[in-house]
């Protein structure tokens, strides 16, 4: 059973969301909170497996909200959502530690599996998207310092990563199996200090491996 906490200021749109997850055999919606406050104090005591944050909110916002739940001894993957797929703020919440984003009117089917594909340890991001939101707001000062203690391979490995290539693009790309990348996308991981995927495509641009434009 996938646990949840439905995060949002719009207490139709929260209720709406709850109620939708409701239906699925496998999700349970555990708790509702109307700010981020609320959304990090809930999570502390019921501890979900994932939460679904709003962005925009009074008092503490959604990305601030995010940070904080990573910092939590036992932090939720976190699935933001969105009005816009190029809101300025996706990109500070992925950023923060945001497994992805949806957006609010994407079809019921679409959430459900969301939900369970960041629940799995997964991101849930669009590539195309993904790469235009980063090449829009990454930190144009690079930075190759924090890409140093890569391997060659893993250098590869990020830097397909960065394109929006799967894992099982990227294996015959570099005549290696799918097995051989996930444990590559380990290590980068480990030892980039990131959390997954959508902040290793962040990474790969704020350290000058990939440019805007390469992304294609």
């Amino acid at each position: 059973m996938i646990r949840i906490v439905v995060v949002d200021d719009q207490q139709l749109i929260r209720e709406g969301i709850a109620a939708i997850l409701s239906m699925e055999s496998d999700i349970e919606v555990l708790a509702l909170a109307a700010d981020g406050l609320s959304a990090v104090t809930l999570t502390e005591q019921v501890r979900p497996d994932v939460v679904l944050m709003d962005i925009r909110m009074p008092g503490l916002d959604g990305i601030a909200a995010t940070r904080r739940l990573m910092n939590l001894p036992h932090p939720p993957h976190v699935l933001v959502l969105t009005t816009f797929d190029l809101d300025e703020y996706v990109f500070d919440a992925i950023k923060a530690g945001a497994s992805g984003f949806l957006l609010k009117d994407a079809p019921r089917g679409r959430l459900a599996e969301g939900v369970r594909t960041v629940a799995a340890g997964e991101t849930l991001l669009d590539p195309a998207v993904t790469r235009r939101l980063v090449e829009r707001h990454v930190n144009r000062s690079t930075d190759p310092s924090r890409i140093e203690g890569l391997t060659g391979r893993e250098t590869e490995v990020l830097k397909a990563i960065a394109k929006g290539w799967s894992n099982a693009t990227i294996a015959p790309a570099l005549f290696i199996s799918e097995a051989t990348v996930k444990t590559h996308v380990a290590a980068i991981l480990r030892k980039c200090g990131i959390r997954d995927r959508a902040q290793a495509v962040v990474l790969a641009y704020e350290s000058g491996l990939v440019e805007p434009g390469d992304g294609s």
